[in-house]
């Protein structure tokens, strides 16, 4: 997974990456050759007390250290600009893969899960990438230049390389193997936390109102103390690498110094070429080391890669059609046909066989008891999930064969839960269209009976709205959402439960001011309130998903005994809306 998602998103950086090579090839040659110098220096300039050839060799030295120091900080340079560019990437192709995924995609993953794999897992993958541009490529190169060196000061101490280095390669081996399944693990709990601090701070009213933050404490502390525990476990593993790798390069150390004194002793090596062959194994096993840090990192970047793919691997269940019908004659015309919905593995469908037709100006509502699959059944028209059988017709047209745009563009959604995003009253309002005027939005607030309040606040339309609409009440957040709707002008107007926050006459004012503005656009309405309905052209009841009753208020209370019975309970029987 890591592999194919590196491969994928670093395509676009081929010609940076080659940069970053070529320079980290040309720096590491350049320190390679450094040791090479400084022996001459001893064994033919300080020997020998030739002045004049330890000035020009230390010139010499001087010139490549900067040659070095130039290549070392380009690549890093670039590298970080790969990497950063990698990352921008990646973020942006999650995000641009979950926009298309359908709500059963999203309720699989989880906000809080396609959140962190969007941000942390993507951060461990970057960094991954800026550790490989400064030190991956580097430690090859540092380590076949290095045993080329070494072997050409001297052949008798080549054994040693042959020991030290697979000692500590196989060791740090041993231990990073451990590491994978913890940091696996440790993403999960990651999410958890996450997941929980996510709920805790959403629903922090219901916690108070219920007093349960001493739950919710233990809650997030049982989630913090399973993450932390699993990072120490981890973080021990990582620990120990340390010491190995100290160890082993102060043990290959005195073991080059004794044997190499030992030979310096029989004339067999100079103390210039010593020098050199201590500097080239401890360069050797500096490039392990720095492998080591490469491979520390490579457990954890897999996992997340492996997160990360997942989500670009997941297809969306509400697919485009591959021929997508871009025009349409009819206009504000919604039908249903045989529609039935099952969520996958469900013993029992959501929706069965569900009919009926909404034709322009004319109002249909929806009604039934809690679970009866009312809002599933409005999730159809806009596409947020798909039929599972039948089929929802706009325009007479199947919505699956009409272009996303096309259709979206002539949908008008107040959801049950109206969301508010960070900004104003004016860029709420014009997300539904972001041409329209302050006099459009001025005219659409007074037909949701939203300007009184708008009005009312210091900075009218500029007025901030917090994320979510937290900082305005129920009721003022459902009239924006239908304001919202109503700048959008569509041909077909979906209000899922919208009025339920509404005080009864407020509800009936907003619902005389809604008839002009639809008289020619198809209105579907869900609602639990009879008197939100009462005057709707079309009622369907519905009952375990299936369809009970249709037809208009009068009808209904003779014809259908669970319509009869939903007006007994709310006492609103006979009350015109």
């Amino acid at each position: 997974m890591l592999i194919r998602l590196l491969r994928t998103h670093l395509r676009p950086y081929h010609r940076p990456l080659a940069a970053v090579v070529l320079l980290q090839f040309v720096g590491t040659m350049a320190s390679l050759y450094l040791p090479s110098l400084n022996a001459d220096i001893i064994d033919l300039g300080v020997a020998r007390g030739d002045t004049g050839y330890i000035v020009r060799t230390g010139g010499w030295m001087l010139a490549v250290s900067l040659v070095q120091i130039v290549c070392s900080v380009a690549a890093v340079y670039l590298g970080a600009r790969t990497a950063m560019g990698f990352g921008r990437d990646v973020r942006a192709a999650v995000f641009g893969h979950v926009n298309r995924f359908s709500a059963r995609e999203v309720a699989r993953f989880g906000a809080p899960s396609l959140i962190t794999r969007n941000t942390n897992d993507v951060q461990q993958v970057q960094m991954l990438v800026l550790m490989s541009c400064t030190m991956l490529v580097a430690a090859p190169i540092m380590s076949v230049g290095g045993v080329v060196m070494a072997l050409r000061e001297d052949l008798g101490l080549s054994w040693l390389m042959l020991v030290s280095v697979p000692a500590l390669a196989v060791a740090l081996w041993l231990v990073i193997r451990r590491m994978v399944p913890g940091f696996r693990l440790m993403q999960t709990r990651i999410d958890t936390v996450n997941r929980v601090l996510r709920e805790q701070i959403t629903g922090i009213r219901v916690v108070r109102a219920f007093v349960r933050e001493p739950y919710e404490t233990e809650r997030f502390a049982t989630a913090n103390a399973d993450l932390t525990a699993t990072a120490l476990r981890t973080g021990r593993l990582m620990a120990l690498i340390f010491p190995v790798v100290m160890l082993v390069l102060n043990v290959s150390s005195v073991a080059v110094l004794w044997f190499g004194a030992q030979r310096v002793d029989a004339g067999a090596i100079q103390v210039g070429a010593l020098t050199a062959f201590l500097q080239y194994l401890m360069q050797i096993l500096m490039a392990v080391m720095m492998a080591t840090f490469m491979l520390m990192m490579v457990p954890r970047a897999a996992v997340c890669a492996e997160r990360i793919v997942e989500v670009l691997d997941t297809d969306s269940s509400v697919v485009p059609a591959p021929r997508p019908v871009t025009e349409v004659s009819a206009h504000a015309e919604l039908e249903l046909r045989g529609v039935g919905f099952q969520y996958p593995g469900a013993a029992a469908p959501v929706l069965r066989d569900v009919s009926f037709r909404v034709t322009p100006g004319t109002t249909t509502a929806i009604i039934g008891s809690t679970g009866a699959g009312k809002t599933t059944l409005l999730s159809l028209v806009p596409r947020l999930v798909d039929v599972t059988a039948g089929a929802v017709l706009v325009d007479g047209v199947d919505v699956r064969d009409l272009a996303p745009d096309e259709l979206w563009r002539r949908i008008g959604l107040v959801p049950q839960k109206p969301y508010l995003f960070t900004g104003t009253v004016a860029s709420n309002l014009r997300y539904g269209n972001p041409d329209a005027t302050d006099d459009d939005l001025w005219a659409a607030l007074e037909i949701a009976q939203a300007r009184d309040f708008v009005e009312a606040m210091p900075e009218g339309l500029a007025s901030p709205i917090a994320q979510g609409g937290t900082n305005v009440s129920g009721g003022q957040r459902q009239r924006l959402a239908i304001a919202r709707a109503l700048v959008r002008r569509p041909e077909i107007y979906l209000f899922d439960d919208s009025f339920s926050a509404l005080d009864l006459g407020t509800d009936a004012r907003l619902r005389a001011a809604l008839r002009p503005v639809t008289a020619d656009a198809a209105v579907v309405i869900v609602a639990q309130r009879v008197s939100t309905i009462v005057g709707a052209d079309q009622i369907i009841v519905l009952e375990n998903g299936g369809v009970v009753g249709m037809g208009r208020h009068d009808e209904l209370l003779d014809t259908c005994p669970t319509y009869a019975e939903i007006v007994a309970s709310q006492n609103t029987a006979g009350v015109p809306a």
